[in-house]
C-alpha cells in the first residue's frame, strides 16, 4: 500500500485558507516595490511561454501570474493551474475563467501530481517549495510529469530577503520565524537540491527592494504572517512606532528584497 505524503494543513487551511493574507502582502510589494517592473512582469519575461503548449503551474494561489500575463499567453497553449488551498483554487478560478476559458483548475500536493509521466513541457513553481514538506518527493514528481525537454521554473527567496522585517520582529520581542527562509530551498541552496534530479540548473535574480513610507502597510503584511496571531497589541503599537520612527528620520523604512528563479532542465 502506497504511502500518501504528509500535507502541512496548518499553512493549507490557516495561512492559504484564502487569499487576504497573501494579498496583504502583495500589495505591500505592490505599492512600495522600487523595481517598476514588477515582479509578475519580469517573471512572464523569464519563462518561455511562447514555445509552451502543457503548462502545469503548483501553488497557482489566486492566479497573480496569469493575470498579469495573459497578453502573452499563446492560444495554444493548454494551462493546468493547481493549489493545495481549495480557497486558493477558487479564487483564481473566478479571477481567471473570463480570460482563460480553457484553463483546468485542480487541487493538487505538489508530493503526489495526479497526472500520467511526461504530460507537461513547462511546470512553474512560484514561491511554494519551500513550503513542501518533502521537497524531494516534490523534485521527483516534478520531473516525472516534465517531458524529457521539459523546463522547471521554480522561483524562491535569498536568505537575506527582508532581513529587517525579522530584526523588527525581535526588537518587538516577537516570534521572528516568518521572516526566517527554509534553507533547503533558498537561492542559496536551491541549486544543490535541484542538482539531484536535473542536468542543468540555472539561477536569475530579480533586483528590487522596499522603500516604505506607510507604517500601517507593514503592520498589515506582519499581521498576515505565520504566526502572527501571537503578536499582543503591545507589541504591534511597539512595532508602529519603530516604523513610523524610521520614516520620520530616513523618509522610509527600507527592506531589503532578495528574490530570483531557477531554471531546471534535463533528467539526471
Amino acid at each position: 500500500m502506497t504511502r500518501l505524503p504528509a500535507v502541512d494543513t496548518t499553512i493549507r487551511d490557516g495561512q492559504y485558507r484564502d487569499p487576504s493574507n497573501l494579498g496583504a502582502r502583495i500589495d505591500l510589494h505592490r505599492r512600495f516595490s522600487t523595481n517598476g517592473q514588477g515582479w509578475f512582469g519580469w517573471l512572464g519575461e523569464q519563462i518561455d511561454l511562447a514555445n509552451a503548449i502543457d503548462v502545469l503551474e503548483l501553488g497557482c494561489g489566486e492566479g497573480g501570474f496569469w493575470a498579469a500575463n495573459a497578453d502573452i499567453i499563446p492560444r495554444a497553449a493548454r494551462l493546468t493551474l493547481t493549489d493545495l488551498s481549495p480557497g486558493m483554487l477558487a479564487a483564481a478560478k473566478q479571477r481567471l475563467q473570463a480570460n482563460l476559458p480553457g484553463a483546468r483548475f485542480a487541487v493538487v500536493d505538489a508530493q503526489a501530481i495526479p497526472f500520467a509521466d511526461a504530460s507537461f513541457d513547462t511546470v512553474i513553481a512560484n514561491h511554494m517549495l519551500y513550503h513542501v514538506p518533502d521537497l524531494h518527493r516534490a523534485l521527483r514528481e516534478i520531473r516525472r510529469v516534465l517531458r524529457p525537454d521539459g523546463r522547471l521554473y521554480a522561483a524562491t527567496n535569498g536568505e537575506r530577503h527582508m532581513t529587517e522585517l525579522a530584526e523588527l520582529m525581535r526588537a518587538t520581542r516577537a516570534d521572528a520565524g516568518a521572516f526566517t527562509i527554509d534553507a533547503a530551498f533558498s537561492l542559496e541552496q536551491g541549486d544543490s537540491a535541484l542538482d539531484r534530479h536535473f542536468a542543468r540548473v540555472e539561477r536569475r535574480d530579480y533586483v528590487d527592494s522596499l522603500e516604505v513610507t506607510d507604517p500601517e502597510a507593514i503592520v498589515r503584511y506582519v499581521r498576515s504572517t505565520i504566526g502572527a496571531g501571537t503578536l499582543v497589541e503591545d507589541q504591534v503599537e511597539r512595532l508602529r512606532s519603530i516604523v513610523t520612527g524610521t520614516i520620520a528620520g530616513e523618509g522610509a523604512f527600507r527592506i531589503t528584497k532578495s528574490t530570483g528563479l531557477f531554471i531546471a532542465t534535463g533528467a539526471t
